[in-house]
C-alpha cells in the first residue's frame, strides 16, 4: 500500500515534494504568480527528465484548479471565454508540429517579454482585447508543451488587463488551469504513463490546495498598491532566473 502513495519516490523526495507544492501554492495564491515556476526547477532536481513537464502539468492543475475554484466569484469571465479557445488552438498545434526550438532562445523570448511587460509602457488597447488575449493563450499553451513554465507569462498578460488583485490572481488561476489540462490531454495521447506517479501527484495537489487556502487569506491583508509592487518584483526575479537559465545552456 504504501508503495501505491510513495510511488517511485522514497519517503523523504514523497514529502519534500509534498511540502515544496504547499509552500510554492501558497506563494501563487498571495502574489499571484512564481509558485509553478518554482515547483518546476524543484522537480528538475528529483524527477527523472522524461516525467518532470508531465507531472508538473497534472500537478498545477490540480493547484489551479484549487484556486479558481475558491476565488471564482472574481474571475473575469470574459477574458477567460476568449483566452480558452486561443489555449485550445496552441495545445492543437503543439501536438502535432514537431519544434526543436533551443531552450535559450524560449527562456530570453519569455523574460523579454515579461520585463516589458511589467515596467514597460502599457500595451496598446488592441493587444488586450479579444483577439490580444487569443493569441496569448495560444501562444503560451503552445510553448509551456515543450518545457516553458509560462505562468509568469501569463500572469504579466493579465496584469495588463485588470488593477485589482483578487481579479487577477481569480483569472490567472482559471486560465493555467485550463493551459494544464491540455497539456495533460496532450501527453495522455502522446503515451505518457503517470499511474506509478498518481499517489505523489495527489499528494501534492493536497498539500497545494492547504497552500492555496493559506495563500488566498494573506493576499485579503494586502493593499492592491503593496501587490502591484511585490508582483512586478516577483516576475521581474522570475525573467532574471530566465536569463541565467538561458546563459547557463
Amino acid at each position: 500500500m504504501l508503495d501505491l502513495v510513495l510511488g517511485p519516490l522514497s519517503g523523504g523526495v514523497f514529502a519534500l515534494l509534498a511540502a515544496c507544492a504547499f509552500v510554492t501554492s501558497l506563494l501563487t495564491a498571495s502574489l499571484g504568480a512564481g509558485g509553478g515556476v518554482m515547483l518546476l526547477a524543484i522537480m528538475a532536481q528529483m524527477l527523472p527528465a522524461g516525467v518532470i513537464v508531465p507531472v508538473h502539468g497534472v500537478v498545477q492543475l490540480g493547484s489551479n484548479g484549487g484556486r479558481a475554484l475558491m476565488s471564482w466569484r472574481h474571475i473575469d469571465w470574459p477574458t477567460i471565454r476568449t483566452f480558452a479557445p486561443g489555449a485550445a488552438l496552441g495545445a492543437l498545434l503543439g501536438s502535432v508540429v514537431l519544434v526543436s526550438v533551443p531552450p535559450s532562445v524560449t527562456y530570453l523570448a519569455i523574460a523579454a517579454f515579461i520585463l516589458y511587460l511589467c515596467w514597460g509602457p502599457p500595451l496598446p488597447k488592441r493587444a488586450l482585447g479579444p483577439a490580444g488575449t487569443l493569441v496569448a493563450g495560444a501562444l503560451t499553451t503552445f510553448v509551456s508543451l515543450f518545457g516553458g513554465a509560462t505562468g509568469p507569462l501569463v500572469a504579466a498578460f493579465i496584469k495588463q488587463i485588470h488593477a485589482d488583485r483578487f481579479t487577477i490572481v481569480a483569472t490567472f488561476a482559471l486560465a493555467m488551469s485550463l493551459q494544464h489540462l491540455l497539456k495533460a490531454v496532450v501527453f495522455q495521447g502522446a503515451g505518457f504513463d503517470l499511474t506509478p506517479w498518481l499517489g505523489p501527484m495527489a499528494a501534492m495537489i493536497a498539500t497545494g490546495a492547504g497552500g492555496t487556502w493559506a495563500g488566498l487569506h494573506l493576499l485579503g491583508k494586502l493593499s492592491d498598491a503593496h501587490f502591484k509592487t511585490a508582483f512586478n518584483v516577483l516576475l521581474t526575479a522570475l525573467a532574471l532566473r530566465l536569463v541565467w537559465q538561458a546563459l547557463a545552456v
